[in-house]
C-alpha cells in the first residue's frame, strides 16, 4: 500500500501545512509530529509535552533525498554512512553547516537530528507533506511513551489535529541517536 496516496495521510499532511499537530505510529512508538518551519506549530508541540526547545527536536523523512540540502556540505564518507543506515531505526546527529534548520527545530545546537523511518505510514505522511517533519514521542515529558491510539487520546484528547491510521513497528524502543561526527551513542536504543 502506498500510504502516501491514503486519504487519511493526506488529511494529515494537509493539517501539517494548516499549522497542526498530527500523531502518527513509528517503528517503536506513537509520535507527535508538526511543519519543521512552522514556528508557532513547533512550540504548540513543545508545550504539549512541556519539553524545552533547547533540547532540540528530530526530523524525520521519508528517505534521504528528502535530506539533500541539509547533507550537501558533509563529506562523501558521511553522506555514505547516513545512506548505510537508512531506512531504519537510526538517528543521526548532523551538523547544520549552513543554518538551514530553524533555531526551534535545533534547539541550543549546532546541529539537527535527522532519521529516514522505515515505517510504512510515517514515510507516507513524509511523501505527501513533502519533505521532512519534526518529530517526537508522543507522551508528555517524564511519561512513557504511546504505544497505542488510545494512550495518545489519553496523553492529548483534543489538543492533536489528527491520530492517523496505522500501527507501531515491531522495535523495541525508540531509535538510537548517535553524533555523525564522532560516531558517539548520545541515546542507546
Amino acid at each position: 500500500m502506498d500510504w502516501s496516496r491514503h486519504p487519511s495521510i493526506q488529511r494529515a499532511a494537509d493539517l501539517i501545512w494548516s499549522g497542526e499537530i498530527i500523531a502518527y505510529p513509528t517503528e517503536a512508538v506513537w509520535g507527535l509530529g508538526c511543519s519543521p518551519f512552522d514556528e508557532q506549530a513547533v512550540y504548540k508541540l513543545l508545550a504539549l509535552k512541556n519539553r524545552d526547545y533547547e533540547k532540540g527536536m528530530i526530523l524525520v523523512a521519508a528517505d534521504i533525498e528528502q535530506f539533500a540540502d541539509y547533507l550537501r556540505p558533509l563529506t562523501e564518507e558521511q553522506r555514505a554512512t547516513l545512506q548505510a543506515s537508512w531506512p531504519g531505526p537510526n538517528t543521526w546527529i548532523v551538523p547544520d553547516l549552513e543554518n538551514q534548520i530553524p533555531e526551534w527545530v535545533k534547539g541550543q545546537y549546532d546541529s539537527v537530528a535527522l532519521r529516514v523511518s522505515a515505517h510504512p505510514v510515517v514515510a507516507g505522511l513524509c511523501r505527501a507533506f513533502g519533505g521532512p517533519i519534526v518529530s517526537t514521542s508522543a507522551n508528555p515529558q517524564g511519561k512513557k511513551p504511546a504505544l497505542h491510539q488510545w494512550k495518545v487520546r489519553q496523553y492529548f484528547s483534543d489538543s492533536v489535529g489528527m491520530v492517523t491510521p496505522g500501527a507501531v513497528g515491531a522495535e523495541a524502543k525508540p531509535t538510537q541517536i548517535r553524533d555523525l561526527i564522532t560516531g558517539q551513542v548520545v541515546r542507546a536504543s
